[in-house]
């Protein structure tokens, strides 16, 4: 396992069989929409401003104590001031906390994602706080916009469960501008989070491994999506550098990546006990965090 070269999945899907495998990743993500409840439900009703600021205080909360940014959420990521002059991409909106922040900022922002769920809501949350943008269904192995229409593309946490990895980075290299700046967050795959933790406690935990589940397979088990993919720093460079100039590398995570047992009161006190320097060091100084971030730019001779 430790020798593995390829990033893992939770299918064997290869281009082939992809059309076959977008209806269920699309299902899945269609009944698992990114509202930040999996611990707790939301009470508020759906879709309201109540419903979305609930989201919002869930996914800044926990951010920030491991990005550590200085006035606006994301800005030690985002360049603000930039985006006055930029038009803007994201892919995969989830329910629109990023998709908010970047439009506020953006001379024009066009949000993507896979769901019908997904879109509802960051429409809903555009018409409710009145904010400028589109958002609009699209599969982003295949965007339906001209080359060279965007000057910068966002997405968090969103192509590592892609059927085609290999399609989206050619897409995102085909609608930047030159020179145009990409942002990109995919899972972070170091010995300790994805063998140690998930794979090896994880698995014990759940019982996986006592079932004669393999290591991969009981991460799968574990990770949300159809499939997800998990990438050493190395491994991304690699892989990205076929299509965009990788500028910057930069590995971050929460406290929970730190402390190998399931989610409750133990937790949650550790949680708290542990300062969230001590935890940013480890994480992000050290790499034993699960995300790895990738600022990439598109060559200026690129047409």
């Amino acid at each position: 396992m430790c020798g593995m070269a390829d990033p893992f999945q939770k299918t064997n899907t290869g281009v082939a069989d992809a059309a076959v495998m977008q209806d269920p990743n699309r299902q899945w993500w269609e009944g698992h929409p990114m509202r930040y409840d999996w611990r707790q439900s939301i009470t508020s009703p759906e879709l309201t401003l109540e419903f979305f600021d609930e989201i919002d205080r869930r996914f800044i909360s926990e951010s920030k104590a491991y990005l550590n940014w200085r006035y606006t959420p994301f800005d030690n990521l985002i360049d603000y001031a930039k985006l006055r002059n930029s038009d803007v991409l994201e892919i995969g909106v989830g329910c629109g906390s990023h998709a908010e922040l970047l439009s506020q900022h953006a001379k024009s922002f066009v949000g993507i994602d896979l769901t019908t769920y997904a879109t509802r809501a960051t429409r809903r949350r555009f018409d409710l706080k009145k904010l400028g943008g589109s958002i609009v269904q699209m599969d982003a192995e295949r965007l339906a916009f001209r080359e060279n229409q965007f000057d910068y593309i966002w997405s968090w946490g969103v192509i590592h469960h892609a059927l085609d990895m290999n399609s989206i980075l050619a897409e995102m290299r085909r609608v930047l501008k030159p020179g145009g700046t990409a942002i990109v967050m995919v899972y972070h795959r170091s010995f300790w989070n994805y063998y140690v933790i998930a794979g090896f406690l994880g698995g014990l935990y759940h019982g996986h491994l006592l079932k004669g589940r393999s290591l991969r397979e009981s991460i799968a088990l574990q990770t949300d999506g159809v499939l997800a993919r998990f990438y050493s720093v190395q491994e991304w460079k690699k892989l990205a550098s076929d299509y965009l100039d990788v500028r910057h590398v930069h590995v971050f995570g929460p406290k929970a990546d730190l402390l190998p047992i399931p989610a409750g009161s133990l937790k949650s006190k550790f949680d708290h006990m542990l300062p969230d320097n001590t935890a940013r060091f480890l994480t992000n100084r050290c790499r034993l965090g699960t995300l790895l971030v990738s600022a990439m730019q598109k060559p200026v001779e690129a047409h």
